[in-house]
């Protein structure tokens, strides 16, 4: 049985999840995500590689890289994630560049207990001070190791698309006067897009309306917003690209955050 419980706290979201058949498209998220293997092997492309998470392996996203997921066997998995916006750890790093993690799988016992810890923290619903403390602490180790390596920045045009995209997510796709802004060809435009980002224009788009939906529901509380304010058809249509981005559905991830400090079912 699939099961995915999220929390928020100290302005992290974290994740609980159990997955058997659910699979995620590949998708990417604005913040970092970093997570820990509990039980069963998650398996997931990511850079154009297959990587295999075995328990107890540290799953280290960056903000906007494309990947996918799934249970690696029939036994399925069991895992945990924090989201973390890269505003809020360039603040608790108090570095002046983004860091970018250089490997996407590690094996580091420091590490993988103190996502752990905040996790559970988070998901338990202690005090938001507490979470704090374990937020420093684990940001504190990943700056001090060498997972990390100077962020490296968009391009000018790929940075100018993107802006473009996000500032119409209330409405469609406008490919074709984004290309045109850019100088370059639709299909020019969607091939050099996707080369430096893995996933095409579109994809990015809807991961975007996704995104802000999410943000809408934390702040108002209210899916049917969500769904006019990002433009989607109708609730059917945002719990379709919310599932498959997030594992649940819009209004169970709103009864998740609406509810601070509640302790997830076991």
């Amino acid at each position: 049985m699939d099961k995915f419980t999220y929390r928020k706290s100290a302005g992290i979201t974290a994740l609980s999840a159990s997955m058997t058949d659910f699979s995620y498209k590949k998708h990417s998220h604005r913040e970092y995500a970093i997570g820990v293997t509990l039980r069963g092997i998650q398996h997931y492309h990511l850079d154009g590689s297959l990587h295999l998470s075995h328990p107890n392996g540290v799953m280290l996203f960056n903000p906007e890289q494309a990947h996918d997921g799934m249970a690696h066997t029939e036994e399925g998995l069991d895992y945990v994630m924090l989201y973390i916006k890269p505003e809020l750890l360039l603040e608790v790093t108090e570095k002046k560049e983004l860091l970018r993690f250089s490997e996407p799988l590690v094996y580091d016992r420091t590490l993988e207990r103190r996502i752990v810890t905040l996790a559970n923290a988070i998901l338990s619903g202690q005090d938001e001070a507490q979470c704090s403390e374990y937020l420093l602490s684990l940001a504190d180790h990943m700056a001090e190791t060498s997972l990390s390596t100077n962020y490296k920045k968009d391009s000018t045009l790929i940075r100018k698309a993107k802006d473009m995209l996000h500032s119409n997510l209330e409405g469609v796709l406008k490919l074709d006067e984004i290309s045109d802004e850019l100088q370059l060809s639709k299909f020019q435009f969607i091939r050099l897009f996707k080369a430096h980002t893995g996933i095409s224009p579109y994809q990015y788009f809807l991961n975007g309306k996704v995104e802000m939906a999410k943000e809408v529901i934390e702040q108002r509380k209210d899916i049917y917003s969500a769904v006019a304010q990002c433009g989607f058809v109708d609730l059917t249509h945002l719990n379709k690209h919310f599932k498959s981005v997030f594992g649940t559905t819009a209004f169970e991830y709103m009864s998740h955050v609406g509810v601070k400090g509640e302790t997830p079912a076991k």
